[in-house]
């Protein structure tokens, strides 16, 4: 099987530093003020697609062969890595299609369009949407681009935990949303390379809990997919960030959606940051959290919320 190595990590720094610069990593005395602890916020946010996955869609592109850009390129995605895949067939200069499911938000395939890619909608979940993918990719002689099981989409967003602990190397704690579990993955091979005693809490929303069941029991597990929030809105776990997940990362908490909403408030009052659902999903981990450290660090790993979510941010402020 692939593995996740540091010095993929490294080389996936290498080529995605001319395209995107390091991202802010800021902390925020009323946020502080309101978890009850030291707390470094990882802006991933403020990318040129709105959240973390056009790192590894960077790196995906630095890496592709003159035939597969021929051919062109094709993955399944509820938002984000449809337009980290876009971007990255946009530099590439190669035909991309994304397959979403029929629950994606319009506004994400609408933003994957604009930047190029052509945007097909098929199945209820992600894992359908993933499955019909991989059948056109072979029907089509495209490039197949897995959402969580390709290493260069893997060490591109291992890069977020490359700037952030040489920039903050005396974290106690990093807390990563999870979906299909590329970020925590890299977040274990960067941690165990520069900061072994950094622990690494994955968080995920308790109503799409297949990463997690996942981690569990160590073999790629299914399970409903009930979560509002598309960017955690995954059905099955994903081998490639499992083989790391398991045993290397320290913990994975489960929370609601409506304490992941709660988050997405307190990002908005206390850091001045609008984050979609998984954006504040790290967040939301840390705040329920009973044994939080004295000095961690959030992901908020996407700012593409989408026209319910911003409503419920207000309607949430209005009556608090």
């Amino acid at each position: 099987m692939t593995t996740l190595t540091f010095a993929g990590v490294l080389h996936a720094a290498d080529v995605i530093a001319p395209e995107l610069p390091p991202t802010p990593s800021w902390n925020y005395p009323a946020l502080d003020e309101a978890v009850g602890t030291h707390v470094i916020v990882k802006h991933e946010n403020v990318q040129p697609t709105g959240a973390f996955k056009v790192r590894g869609g960077v790196s995906l592109a630095a890496g592709l062969t003159e035939s597969e850009r021929r051919a062109g390129l094709i993955s399944a995605s509820t938002g984000n890595h449809a337009q980290s895949l876009a971007y990255a067939g946009r530099l590439a200069q190669a035909p991309t299609i994304v397959v979403m499911p029929l629950s994606a938000p319009e506004e994400k395939a609408h933003a994957t369009r604009l930047l190029g890619a052509e945007v097909i909608r098929h199945g209820a979940t992600m894992g359908e949407s993933c499955d019909y993918a991989g059948r056109l990719a072979t029907e089509r002689g495209m490039r197949f681009v897995s959402p969580g099981d390709d290493p260069a989409i893997v060490h591109g967003h291992a890069t977020i935990y490359l700037e952030l602990l040489q920039r903050h190397p005396d974290l106690e704690a990093i807390y990563v949303p999870v979906g299909s579990g590329s970020g925590a993955a890299g977040a274990c091979v960067v941690r165990d390379e520069l900061a072994p005693d950094c622990r690494i809490i994955g968080v995920q929303s308790a109503a799409a809990p297949a990463a997690y069941n996942s981690w569990r029991s160590g073999q790629v597990e299914q399970a409903a997919c009930d979560t509002r929030f598309s960017g955690v809105a995954t059905s099955r776990g994903s081998q490639l960030p499992l083989s790391v997940m398991h045993g290397r990362m320290d913990d994975f908490l489960l929370v609601s959606d409506e304490q992941i909403l709660d988050a997405m408030r307190l990002f908005s009052t206390a850091a001045h940051t609008l984050a979609e659902g998984a954006g504040a999903a790290a967040l939301a981990g840390l705040v329920q959290h009973s044994e939080r450290p004295r000095r961690c660090a959030v992901v908020c790993s996407g700012g593409n919320a989408d026209a319910g979510e911003i409503a419920d941010i207000g309607a949430v402020a209005a009556v608090a």
